[in-house]
């Protein structure tokens, strides 16, 4: 089985599939991205794949095609090059903002001989339910019907299949100028069945459609460009376009550790990342994609009980109840279990998810025109939470399951709720609000200033009465609680910089012991330093930190300090988030501006 820096990935913008460089898809969730997998050998032997390649030796190269996420992969062998093309069809005839709202749920594969003549060797082994079904294969005039559970697929081609048991393969030779597609379709064993679509038309269509979309989004114009337009179009591709979603990564359980039991589902939509994540939609993409994602969240959110927790994360369609358990028949990645499947961590209580949709609502400010009367009550009241609760402890934006504290990023992410309530006070019709807010605000400030910074380690540090530092403060700045020139702040990050980093890759706190750089830190460091006009060196921190990603362009959650290696859940959208934030943060201040 591949590393996870050896994997690509493929969306539909409804869920997602990762593929090896030797042509193995090891992962797909249809019909959307925490629907359970019909492949799954990322995570233990019994989990289905699909391995198209040639037969004997070779060697690969791969890339996307522009503007895409559209992959090709080339085989080099001593007969002759084979091009395996491979995409998530987008809906027929879907352009720029639309893509994705209609896709059919169909995994596209296409072979053509480039040179000489290649042996092609295709299996496919679908076991759906993560690995827990082997479904039964019947020979029909539409292709190979899969039936197992609750998933049906059928599996269409050009070439001749042959079945072995619940194994579907076929074996050809392709000369110059020669091809073969395959097409295989999903559906839940309920829904009617589909006339199979024209693999090589739909194809061509859905590169057409992301180039539509791709076109639609070039208005960035800072430095590391091209790093940003990447990123975009993952953030695209982590995007369950029917609600607009942004999943934090397509996998569960790719370990923070290999061997460890740290293996989280993340295959939802966090709302404590909401304000970075839309702040990014709004630089590399435009505001389309940004109100649709503040849609969501406010969606989601709901009616807020005076006494309920605020919840961290929402399944990609706005459902709360995400328990958690494991599959004990998987073995995990590398051997890492538990595998699981939900998160926990929808039930704990973080205060820092009150500041995160003022603060979207402020940088949408002026795209979101007149506020509905629920969107108005819902922020009012996240403000007379923050308000209520700021004192109160909580898990943090770490999510740690070790007890609750008074973690400083949380009061301060109390601060930015009623900061932004009030410069956002008439339009949610809240003036008479202001006062109070504005007193605790002020509260807030002086308890952090004075019960946050440490004498003795010359910092602020993680938690009241800590003397541990923790990476997440790298936001004071970008928040505007304090300017990235303060000396507090200076020394804060310096530090951090000291005691967290190795070769600026940041763990999250002191004392993580062998845990890996948490890859967004890296990126909050970046623009810290820029902020404080340090700028050469925010760009080496960020030249650093993105030349970890894989020969795509991807980036998973964290990377394993001893050898440079990418680790957790893959690709990461908080990762992709940092590439963008950070360039045009590093791009405003070369220009002078002072973001």
């Amino acid at each position: 089985m591949a590393v996870i820096s050896d994997y690509a990935l493929l969306g539909d913008c409804q869920g997602a599939a990762l593929v090896s460089s030797d042509g193995v898809v090891d992962w797909w969730c249809p019909p959307r991205f925490d629907a359970p997998s019909v492949f799954a050998r990322l995570l233990g032997a019994s989990g289905g794949f699909w391995s198209i390649r040639p037969l004997g030796r070779y060697t690969t190269s791969r890339h996307y095609i522009d503007g895409t996420m559209v992959l090709r992969t080339e085989f080099h062998t001593p007969t002759g090059v084979l091009r395996l093309t491979d995409a998530l069809s987008l809906g027929a005839g879907e352009r720029g903002h639309r893509i994705g709202f209609t896709s059919p749920h169909v995994l596209i594969r296409q072979v053509e001989a480039i040179s000489g003549t290649v042996d092609v060797a295709v299996e496919v082994a679908v076991r759906p339910e993560y690995g827990l079904v082997s479904p039964t294969v019947t020979e029909t005039p539409a292709g190979m019907d899969i039936a197992g559970g609750g998933d049906r697929l059928t599996l269409a081609a050009d070439r001749d299949l042959a079945v072995d048991g619940s194994l579907v393969t076929a074996r050809f030779t392709l000369a110059e100028g020669d091809s073969a597609v395959f097409a295989l379709h999903h559906r839940r064993s309920a829904d009617p069945p589909t006339a199979p679509l024209d693999g090589r038309a739909a194809l061509r269509d859905t590169i057409a459609a992301w180039q539509s979309w791709d076109r639609l989004h070039q208005d960035y114009q800072g430095p590391y460009r091209e790093h940003v337009r990447r990123s975009a179009l993952v953030l695209q591709a982590l995007t369950y376009q029917p609600t607009g979603a942004v999943v934090a990564a397509a996998t569960t359980s790719l370990p923070e550790q290999v061997g460890g039991a740290a293996n989280w589902d993340y295959r939802f939509g966090w709302l404590r990342d909401g304000s970075v994540t839309l702040r990014a939609l709004w630089v590399a993409a435009c505001p389309h994609e940004a109100s649709r994602f503040f849609d969501w969240m406010a969606t989601s959110i709901g009616s807020v009980d005076t006494t309920e927790n605020i919840p961290i994360m929402f399944g990609v369609g706005g459902e709360r109840d995400l328990t958690e358990h494991t599959l004990d028949h998987l073995d995990g990645y590398q051997g890492s279990r538990p595998v699981r499947v939900g998160n926990n961590a929808w039930q704990q209580k973080q205060l820092d998810v009150l500041g995160e949709p003022l603060e979207c609502a402020l940088v949408l400010r002026d795209e979101l025109g007149d506020l509905s009367p629920a969107a108005k009550t819902l922020l009012r009241t996240l403000a007379d939470r923050a308000a209520d609760t700021w004192q109160e402890p909580d898990a943090s934006t770490w999510e740690g399951r070790e007890g609750e504290r008074n973690y400083l990023t949380s009061k301060l992410l109390c601060w930015v709720a009623l900061d932004r309530a009030i410069t956002l006070a008439s339009t949610l019709d809240a003036e008479a609000q202001v006062p109070r807010w504005s007193q605790v605000r002020d509260q807030i400030r002086t308890a952090i200033l004075t019960q946050g910074w440490n004498d003795s380690r010359q910092a602020f540090t993680g938690a009241f009465g800590s003397d541990h530092l923790d990476a997440g403060l790298l936001v004071m700045p970008i928040t505007g609680f304090l300017p990235g020139d303060d000396e507090r702040v200076m020394a804060t990050v310096d530090a951090i910089r000291t005691e967290l980093g190795r070769d600026d890759l940041l763990q999250r706190w002191t004392g993580a012991g062998e845990e890996g750089a948490f890859i967004i830190c890296s990126y909050w460091l970046a623009e810290a330093l820029a902020r404080a006009g340090r700028l050469d060196d925010a760009k080496q921190v960020y030249e650093n930190v993105t030349g970890h990603a894989n020969d795509l362009g991807l980036l998973s959650e964290e990377i394993d300090r001893r050898d440079g290696s990418l680790i957790g859940n893959f690709p990461q959208a908080l990762s992709h988030i940092g590439v963008i934030n950070a360039a045009w943060i590093i791009g405003e201040v070369e220009s002078g501006n002072r973001p």
